[in-house]
């Protein structure tokens, strides 16, 4: 089982099922399958399915919980992601730098990224279950990103930085042989 395998998405309250779909699809594309919905508003629902766009074996595995709490147990470290800069007593990360950080943790450590609702994200008493809070650097006008666009960054910096497979030189190589065939 790799690090991959034991981090453990949570999406809390959600109000829109397509926003579900859209992220289970942008977990699957970067080799993430381990969802958990806290009280979503509507779920299971059509269009969630029609949002994963080929990620239902990730809506299908989903774990429904009633609290946060549920949610969590079982994991050593908790992420809380929020587009607003708090003043709480935990550190603060942008996601490349949450992500290296997971390297100190040896095989038995369980990982949660809490991504909160979609108007008003994660609650004060919600944010003090976590651990660590990750700011996805952005548009200070403007600063929160969509649900599945927040999901999607994490499960890209997830994936390049703890899957073996990838090549870290293998885009420049194709280019060269796409360019090379001309």
């Amino acid at each position: 089982m790799t690090l991959l395998d034991k981090v453990r998405f949570v999406l809390v309250g959600t109000t829109h099922p397509g926003n579900i779909g859209a992220s289970a699809r942008a977990m699957k594309t970067m080799g993430l399958s381990n969802l958990h919905l806290v009280s979503p508003k509507i779920y299971p629902s059509a269009e969630a399915t029609a949002r994963a766009s080929g990620a239902d074996d990730v809506l299908a595995k989903a774990v429904v919980h009633d609290t946060l709490q549920s949610a969590l147990t079982g994991c050593q470290h908790v992420f809380g992601m929020s587009a607003r800069l708090r003043h709480l007593a935990v550190p603060l990360m942008n996601p490349r730098e949450a992500v290296a950080s997971l390297e100190k943790y040896d095989d038995d450590t369980h990982i949660a990224i809490v991504f909160g609702r979609e108007h008003s994200g994660l609650s004060n008493d919600e944010l003090d279950l976590c651990h660590t809070l990750i700011n996805i650097p952005a548009n200070p006008e403007y600063s929160s990103l969509n649900l599945a666009a927040a999901v999607q960054v994490m499960a890209y910096e997830l994936r390049m930085s703890f899957n073996p497979t990838i090549e870290r030189g293998r885009v420049g190589e194709e280019r060269e042989a796409i360019h090379a065939e001309d």
